[in-house]
């Protein structure tokens, strides 16, 4: 029970994303060689032995001496992709998929190797969310595991593994369990991505459930704003594109046995499964909400500009009155009622206010104005 305590303090990073310097969203290559590979390594027995070695000189180690290879690229040109690919034997079909990236998640076995996509998602802070605000930003992981190697690809500009090799390099236990169990760590890492993700969009989703059922005489946008919802719908679509194709490749990792996973860190798949289930619940529900947020935003319009129209409608007819009455007073024939009458005019004027007023009643009384 040690050990599994162990192992899930090492691979269960925080919540939220870590600060730059080798968090969770630094930048990527290494300035000194402007080089895909960000870092290259081998494991033994779980400690890390050498550094700032090339990816060949650790595969020739790791045959030679034993243990396992963890190399990490970001965004690889395909020449600078192709060596690798053939020192390790990557089936091309994968290798076209991590030059190119825009995968959906999935996961797929070549030969003695198996090729894993996961989406990285990024919050982005906004002061204020308007029908332009990107929520969630979009990145790409992905991984080559074989017997005695890991390739990591990554791709955008967040979602950085160097604090996630530090994690694992502090546990020599768990390393020893090779190359499974930095998948295991990665895969943990990017679902605790998604929880903290799913938290801050549920904040902006109630931000705006609050501005379309707020009361309009309280100083709020009356309904709230169409295309604020629209682009916050646009943004969980993104997320559920993310979370729903990556259900299945967890599932068959926590549940079918697999040579190139270890039994004891297959358990853990299940873990990351379960979260992953709760996110894929949570972005579903987000869905739906907005749908009903969207259809109330529209109905509340619907029903102010039916308002607008009523009173609209109830001033035209209360003013039609002294129109109507101006109108026919204006015309010059000689016989009027009351035309020469000295009181002609101020009861005209009291019999045209008398009128309107009763006008003005009946519809304040119907609720027109």
């Amino acid at each position: 029970m040690s050990m599994i305590r162990d192992l899930r303090a090492a691979v269960r990073p925080a919540l939220r994303r870590v600060p730059s310097q080798g968090g969770a969203y630094d930048a990527t290559r290494d300035p000194a060689t402007n080089s895909a590979v960000v870092d290259c390594a081998v494991y033994r027995d779980g400690k890390r032995v050498g550094d700032h070695i090339s990816p060949a000189e650790a595969m020739r180690r790791v045959r030679t001496e034993g243990g396992f290879a963890w190399i990490g690229l970001h965004e690889p040109a395909e020449h600078e992709f192709a060596g690798i690919a053939r020192e390790f034997g990557l089936h091309p079909l994968a290798v076209e998929d991590a030059v190119h990236a825009h995968q959906r998640p999935k996961l797929e076995r070549y030969d003695d190797t198996l090729f894993t996509v996961f989406k990285t998602i990024h919050y982005v802070e906004h002061a204020e969310l308007t029908a332009t605000s990107e929520v969630v930003e979009t990145g790409e992981v992905m991984c080559f595991t074989g017997p005695d190697f890991i390739i990591t690809v990554r791709h955008g500009g967040q979602g950085s593994l160097r604090a996630l090799r530090h994690r694992l390099q502090d546990d020599p236990q768990l390393l020893a369990k090779g190359p499974s169990a930095v998948l295991h760590a990665i895969a943990d890492q990017v679902v605790d991505g998604y929880i903290a993700v799913a938290d801050a969009v549920q904040d902006d989703i109630d931000e705006v459930e609050i501005d379309v059922f707020s009361d309009p005489g309280k100083g709020s946008r009356r309904g709230g704003d169409a295309g604020r919802i629209y682009q916050l719908k646009r943004e969980v679509l993104e997320f559920k594109r993310a979370v729903t194709p990556l259900i299945r490749p967890m599932q068959l990792l926590s549940e079918r046995p697999m040579r190139l996973v270890d039994p004891d860190i297959q358990k853990y798949f299940r873990d990351v499964a379960d979260h992953l289930a709760r996110v894929h619940e949570q972005v579903v529900s987000f869905d739906d909400l907005l749908n009903s947020i969207l259809q109330a935003n529209l109905a509340q319009a619907s029903v102010a500009q039916n308002e607008d129209m009523r009173k609209i409608t109830s001033w035209a007819a209360i003013f039609a009155v002294p129109t109507m009455i101006a109108g026919i007073y204006g015309m010059n024939f000689d016989h009027m009622p009351e035309l020469h009458w000295k009181y002609g005019y101020p009861a005209v004027m009291v019999v045209t206010v008398a009128i309107c007023v009763t006008i003005h009643r009946g519809f304040k009384r119907n609720g027109w104005l």
